[in-house]
Order: C-alpha cells, then sequence, then structure tokens
C-alpha cells in the first residue's frame, strides 16, 4: 500500500507540474511574455565528436584591460583605412572613436536617440529596455577605398556613415518583403556588395536569450546590392545566424551558425558559387568571425556546449518544460553557458583547420567574446556584454 500511496503521490506531483507549466499562472518563467514560445530541435553532433582542443596554458588570461568603463558592451571593433581607431559601437546606440588620447561620439544610428532614455546606465544590459528606441549597432566594417562606415544595427538595418561621422544612412530594412528584425553583422566585397546577417524573424535583440533557449529556424543571410539597392535572400532557415566575414581572395565567406555552433562558407566564385558547406565544427555558441592579413579566420566564442544545453537541444519537450517552471532566465542563461562565463576564442586556416585557440576558461579576465581584430600583431577583443576591451 505504501509503495502505491507513493507511485500516486509521485504521479500527482507530475501532473500538477505539467498543469502548472502548461497555464504558467504566475507569470514567473523564462518565457511568460512569449505565449507563443516554442521549442525547436538543434542539430548538433555528438558530445563525443565536439572538438576537444584546449588552451593549458590559459593565454587569454595575460590580455590587458583596456578602457574599463569607458565602453559598455563593445560588440565589434573596428580600425579605418587610414589605421585610426579603434572604433565600436556601444550598447547605448553610438559609435565611438578613440583618437589615441580618448573616446569621441563618431556616430549613431536611431534618430530617436536621447540622453534621458539611452544616457549612462551601470551596466551593458542596463540598455536593453530601450535599445530598440536607442538603437545597437552590432556589426562594423570600414569601406577600404571610400572610409566609409558600415553598420548592422539590431534594430535599424543596414546603415552607413561618411568619414565624418554623424547620424547613419540607413541603407535596407527589408528582404523580399520582410523586416530585418534582428541584423547583426556584415562585410563587404570588392564590388562594394554587403553580406549580412538577421539572426531572428521573430525575436529581436532584445529578447536574444529567448531566442537562444527556443532555437528557432528563421534566421537568414542576405546580400545587399549598393548599385540596383535590392536585398536578397541567400539562405533562409538558420539558426541564430551572426559573424560573417570575407575569405582574404573574395573567393567565398565565412559566417557563423550560433545555436548550431558551426562555421559555413558561402562561395561566391568557381564552380561552387552560391552553394554553402560547412567549414567548421566549433566547439561553443560563436558570435563575430574576422579575417586576419593572412588570410585565417578568428572566431569568437561566446560560451563553449555545456552537457545540459547539447541534452536539451534534442528533448524540445523537455526544454520547453524547463523554460515554463518558475525559474528566472538569468538561471536557465548559467546552466546553458555552463555555469559562468569564459573565454575562448579560435584560430582557423583557410581550408577549416583549427590552427590555435585560446582561452580564459575561469573568465577572470576575458570572458564572453564576441569579436577578434588582429591588428599589428595584437588582437583587439571585445564583449557585448563587458564593459572593457581587452588587449592581448
Amino acid at each position: 500500500m505504501a509503495v502505491r500511496a507513493a507511485g500516486l503521490l509521485a504521479a500527482l506531483v507530475v501532473g500538477l507540474a505539467a498543469v502548472y507549466c502548461a497555464m504558467d499562472p504566475l507569470r514567473l518563467s523564462a518565457v511568460a511574455d512569449f505565449p507563443g514560445f516554442e521549442s525547436h530541435p538543434v542539430e548538433l553532433p555528438p558530445w563525443s565528436e565536439l572538438p576537444a582542443a584546449r588552451d593549458a596554458e590559459d593565454r587569454l588570461r595575460r590580455a590587458e584591460i583596456r578602457f574599463l568603463n569607458q565602453v559598455q558592451g563593445p560588440e565589434s571593433i573596428a580600425f579605418d583605412p587610414l589605421g585610426r581607431g579603434p572604433y565600436t559601437g556601444v550598447a547605448d546606440g553610438r559609435v565611438l572613436f578613440w583618437d589615441g588620447a580618448r573616446w569621441s561620439d563618431f556616430a549613431y544610428t536611431s534618430p530617436n536617440r536621447t540622453e534621458e532614455l539611452c544616457g549612462p546606465k551601470p551596466s551593458p544590459l542596463s540598455y536593453l529596455k530601450n535599445e530598440h528606441i536607442c538603437g545597437r549597432p552590432l556589426g562594423l566594417r570600414f569601406d577600404k577605398k571610400t572610409g566609409d562606415l558600415y553598420i548592422a544595427d539590431a534594430y535599424f538595418g543596414l546603415l552607413k556613415v561618411g568619414p565624418q561621422g554623424g547620424l547613419a544612412t540607413q541603407l535596407t530594412t527589408q528582404a523580399e518583403g520582410v523586416p530585418l528584425n534582428f541584423t547583426n553583422d556584415l562585410d563587404l566585397d570588392e564590388e562594394g556588395n554587403i553580406y549580412f546577417t538577421d539572426s531572428s524573424t521573430n525575436y529581436q535583440r532584445r529578447n536574444f536569450l529567448q531566442l537562444v533557449f527556443s532555437g528557432e529556424p528563421s534566421g537568414r543571410l542576405l546580400k545587399y546590392s549598393q548599385i540596383t539597392k535590392e536585398t536578397t535572400v541567400l539562405l533562409r532557415g538558420l539558426q541564430f545566424p551572426n559573424g560573417v566575414s570575407m575569405s582574404k581572395d573574395g573567393s567565398f565567406f565565412l559566417f557563423c551558425e550560433g545555436s548550431r555552433g558551426r562555421l559555413s562558407r558561402y562561395w561566391l566564385k568557381g564552380e561552387k558559387a552560391g552553394t554553402w558547406e560547412v567549414f567548421a565544427t566549433l566547439p561553443g555558441f560563436p558570435d563575430n568571425v574576422r579575417t586576419n592579413e593572412k588570410g585565417e579566420f578568428w572566431v569568437a566564442v561566446h560560451c563553449r556546449h555545456s552537457v545540459y544545453a547539447h541534452v536539451l537541444s534534442r528533448y524540445t519537450q523537455l526544454r520547453k518544460f524547463l523554460l515554463k517552471l518558475p525559474i528566472p532566465v538569468k538561471y536557465h542563461y548559467l546552466m546553458q553557458i555552463g555555469g559562468k562565463l569564459r573565454g575562448v576564442i579560435i584560430k582557423y586556416g583557410p581550408e577549416g583547420e583549427l590552427l590555435e585557440i585560446l582561452e580564459d576558461r575561469q573568465g577572470k579576465v576575458v570572458r564572453a567574446v564576441s569579436e577578434v581584430e588582429e591588428k599589428d600583431g595584437k588582437l583587439w577583443i571585445g564583449s557585448v556584454l563587458m564593459p572593457f576591451i581587452a588587449v592581448y
């Protein structure tokens, strides 16, 4: 009788939990504000096939922290054709310029930003609430011929600003009738065509965690022609597409797909033009990718795969059930990334060979890397979540 009673009690508890998760009556779950939330399968390699390379020396712990609390969330880092900079987009919607002595405002993406809404706040995440008003410049790229700066703004689409800076001009805000909802990164070819990513047509950047949790496949890879002014979709059905970077010879570009943890190659020239293939399987969730002068590719990895995230990538109903529990978003995120923020960057060769990995496995100096820009033998490391730039 006791065993039977225990079984009935367990069934009752499970049943009540299921009813609670289905109704979410207290609206305390991580997806309470997203009534149509669905979790989607994320195809990942078996755990045993993920790259196992590690940086035994934790070399990123030797990086120097610069500009502490002077830049909030420096996602992307760029230097102009004259070698000046860095320039970086920050959480309050501005693009800043370092002239060697101080930071100054260079450009901004929103015509609606005000000091009241977009002024100084204690951390990069403090700006999320008003990002859609203030703007959020993510990817930055200079045209080496003209000195124009191209900006992928999460809310205002693809923009351009001249060498003198100021309010950037919108180039495109839609593709084939579908608005750009989360413009993320970009690069240019020799003809001035711009290749860029729209991470999701359903979630904006201020809801990026729900996008991560859902794994939904509405991301797009796009091309904007400055001659025809047309925006075309190159690929659909991507799961959190992010960084974009041209190869040194211009025959292809790479793009990151965050949820699937992979780097893919899209061919522009040759027999394979217009096709794509997996370039490298990554050990975690990538952000941006950048090409150095040798034609090698630096990939910023936001976090390594965790066992928790790897298991839930396939068990979508279990993932949805857990997300419906009254557990704050913060704790779901920490479980997703393996408990704490760490630093990981990886260099790949032109054919996808892993050349080097640098880490800060405890996240004591570098963590949550969003981009690596190599210049004059130094690595400039940005993070969308940190209030500084690291230099290694």
